[in-house]
Order: C-alpha cells, then structure tokens, then sequence
C-alpha cells in the first residue's frame, strides 16, 4: 500500500514532470493500491483559499477529480493517527506532514514522497 504525499498528490494532478520516474511507474501500477490522508484534502484546499495553489475547479472537485481518475482512496485521520503524529520525533516540524507520516506508521504503508526529512523516520519511502 502506498500513500502520496501531497505534493506527490499536486504533482499528479498539475506537474506530472515534478515526478520522478519511479513514483510515475507506481501510480501507473498500483492503482488498488494507491491512498492519500484527508489532511492533504485540508493542505490543498487552505493553500488554495490563501492564494498560493491555482486549480481549474474549486479544491474538493479537483481533490475527488485526480483520486478518482487514478484510483486513490482517502484515509481519514483516527484518533490512532492523530496521536501518533503527536508523539513523533520532532525531525519534521509541519505538523500536516506528521499526520502523513503517523499515517502511513498506523497502516504499514511506503510514502510516496520527495521530501528527505520524512527519510529521518523509520518508514519507507518510494521517490
């Protein structure tokens, strides 16, 4: 099971070449198994009412539009996730990227991610 990080997630959606070839390849074949957290749902959508993300279609749309299209289910955040993300090494300050990561630890899942400070935790990590 593999989980985007959310930039993976963006880049799916609008920067395909941001990719690298190896997270290409794994969406291409594990669309059964493919997941994102609903807090990359809350990341997109505050980036997007701040003026910082620019989408075709208002974040929700777009959110359900690229997960359906690729088979990716969302997870949500549960009480199990939530403290783990709490109690966490303080390698990553981002307190999004702790629920991702407390995510992926709960489901015994491979991040999806370019990010090297998720490298610091023991979990895998496809890039």
């Amino acid at each position: 099971m593999f989980l985007l990080d959310t930039c993976t997630f963006l880049w799916l959606g609008l920067d395909q070449e941001s990719l690298s070839q190896k997270a290409k390849q794994l969406i291409e074949t594990c669309q059964e198994s493919l997941f994102i957290s609903s807090i990359s749902a809350f990341e997109i959508a505050r980036k997007h009412s701040i003026g910082k993300l620019d989408l075709p279609v208002p974040p929700t749309e777009w959110i359900e539009g690229i997960s359906e299209f690729y088979g990716i289910d969302t997870l949500p955040i549960s009480l199990a996730i939530a403290s783990r993300a709490a109690t966490l090494p303080p390698f990553h300050k981002d307190p999004c990227d702790r629920m991702i990561i407390a995510t992926a630890i709960e489901n015994t899942m491979t991040i999806v991610t370019p990010d090297p400070m998720i490298t610091k935790y023991d979990i895998k990590i496809a890039w």
